[in-house]
């Protein structure tokens, strides 16, 4: 099979589906939306049955449970999948937003203006909803997209880019706007991160740290990606403890296996040996395995040992690492050493605390008095999000459609010259 020709042929059908986007205007792509959400429900028991046989088959290869409810779609999920792509149809459309415009002392005005990206890239594991989000995210933003799922879930993502293209036909649009490869195989990769000539415009990879590493190290495009969600909350001495108890709670326990759960608890010293073993006990009555330092362990004698492995450790399960520190300062320096960049979670009552935190810790999301969960292009008001970037370019944080644009300048004059 010939990837790189192949390949570029996909991109060069995403590129033409990208021009009719633009050409079919705001109405055009809200009604493209509209019926790929349509198109999902209306698929739902293929996409269902697809996803069962490869749930099976991952839990007969040995899936621990955090992968097999990453891979997981139910009908409420899937649902929620379609019930997202209607919400990006119904939001502002970022596509030619004027966002400033100022005149020269010549007499030049000048506009910026926002403009799709072009043809986008998403290299996804074992989130199959990935594909609806990423496919709706992009024809939001005037963009076409190719998708290249792990092959743990390649039914369930035909299937889904199959219902999406059956819906950007029924809006009379190209089908070839969203592109997904015959197969799984590790070539389409390779050949979508070389081909910098005609091929994609920005390449997305969501996944863990070897797929991660492995495009950052061979594209030859841009790359926006985000690496662990070493998620932290603070429970400051001032915290309300039952603010503290429940967002620590949904923080970590809500779903174990997302990249915005909570990985580790840091609790102000001053309030430990009260709040602490509140906090334990909740979180060992639903299931979690507490690893604690030598003076958390002194408070809650159940908890395990924690290594220093266990700080820079992503579980993406029922554990959390927990430390004793001295307040916000320690907090912060814990945070700036083994944070991730992904989310933060600050609990108090005392403003001035919570601001200065806010200030000093470098993270794409912080939340104040909030559950990590909230870390979320859906919850954002976005409808999906392709990923929370961590990282200071292009974009930052849950990317949703606004963040799949670039800009252009626009610039009117009455025949002046520079001379």
């Amino acid at each position: 099979m010939d990837y790189m020709t192949d390949m570029a042929r996909m991109c060069a059908e995403a590129r033409a589906g990208a021009a009719a986007l633009q050409a079919a205007g705001e109405e055009g792509r809200t009604r493209a939306l509209k019926a790929m959400a349509q198109a999902i429900r209306a698929a739902s028991a293929d996409i269902l049955a697809a996803n069962a046989r490869e749930v099976e088959a991952a839990r007969q290869k040995g899936a621990d449970k955090a992968f097999a409810d990453r891979l997981t779609l139910d009908e409420e999920r899937l649902n929620a999948v379609a019930d997202g792509v209607a919400t990006i149809a119904e939001q502002d459309d970022p596509v030619g937003v004027e966002k400033r415009r100022w005149t020269r002392p010549n007499g030049l005005e000048i506009a910026e203006v926002s403009i799709p990206l072009g043809v986008i890239g998403v290299i996804f594991e074992s989130r199959p909803n990935v594909a609806a989000d990423a496919a709706a995210l992009c024809v939001r933003a005037g963009n076409g997209v190719i998708l290249r799922g792990g092959s743990e879930a390649a039914g369930t993502t035909q299937e889904i880019v199959k219902a999406v293209r059956t819906g950007l036909a029924e809006a009379g649009l190209p089908e070839g706007t969203v592109q997904t490869p015959p197969d799984a195989g590790r070539g389409w990769v390779t050949a979508l991160l070389a081909l910098d000539e005609g091929g994609a415009d920005l390449v997305i990879p969501r996944g863990g740290k070897p797929l991660i590493a492995h495009v950052r190290e061979h594209a030859k495009v841009p790359v926006l990606s985000h690496l662990d969600g070493i998620c932290h909350v603070y429970v400051d001495a001032r915290a309300d403890a039952r603010k503290a108890i429940d967002i620590v709670l949904d923080s970590k326990m809500r779903r174990t296996g997302v990249c915005n759960a909570a990985e580790t608890l840091l609790i102000d010293r001053a309030c430990a040996s009260d709040l602490l073993p509140r906090l334990a006990r909740a979180l060992e009555e639903k299931g979690c395995e507490l690893r604690g330092d030598e003076a958390a362990r002194s408070i809650v004698p159940s908890m395990n040992a924690a290594s220093e492995e266990d700080w820079d450790t992503e579980y993406l399960d029922a554990i959390l690492s927990v430390r004793v520190v001295d307040g916000a300062d320690a907090a912060m320096d814990h945070i700036a050493r083994h944070g991730s960049g992904h989310t933060e979670v600050i609990v108090t009552e005392d403003e001035t605390t919570a601001q200065r935190m806010i200030s000093g810790i470098d993270a794409a999301v912080i939340m104040h008095n909030a559950s990590s969960a909230f870390s979320d292009g859906g919850e954002f008001g976005y409808g999906g999000e392709i990923g929370i970037a961590t990282g200071r370019l292009h974009a930052r944080g849950p990317v949703g459609a606004a963040q799949l644009t670039t800009n252009k300048y626009v610039v009117h004059g009455e025949g002046q010259i520079r001379g």
